[in-house]
């Protein structure tokens, strides 16, 4: 189950300045997050943890996945933009 401080901290961590990015991410949070077992949430720590710039190619399929471990939670991402 996804506490509310965790829910908060990864919705702030969600939030990258990068306008594009932003609204990819926070209605996936807003949407999706609580649902999320904890690998799911794992994999998004995970995904926060990348570049700007790498994220956004990810999610707009301007470029391949390079880390398989990623495909998946980047696939939910995409789905509920």
């Amino acid at each position: 189950m996804l506490s509310d401080i965790e829910y908060k901290k990864l919705a702030w961590h969600s939030r990258r300045g990068m306008r594009e990015l932003d609204l990819l991410l926070l209605p996936f949070v807003e949407k999706c997050l609580p649902a999320l077992g904890e690998e799911e949430r794992a994999q998004y720590r995970r995904l926060l943890m990348e570049e700007d710039q790498d994220l956004y190619n990810w999610l707009v399929m301007r470029e391949p996945v390079p880390k398989p471990e990623l495909e998946q939670i980047i696939s939910l991402v995409r789905g509920a933009a």
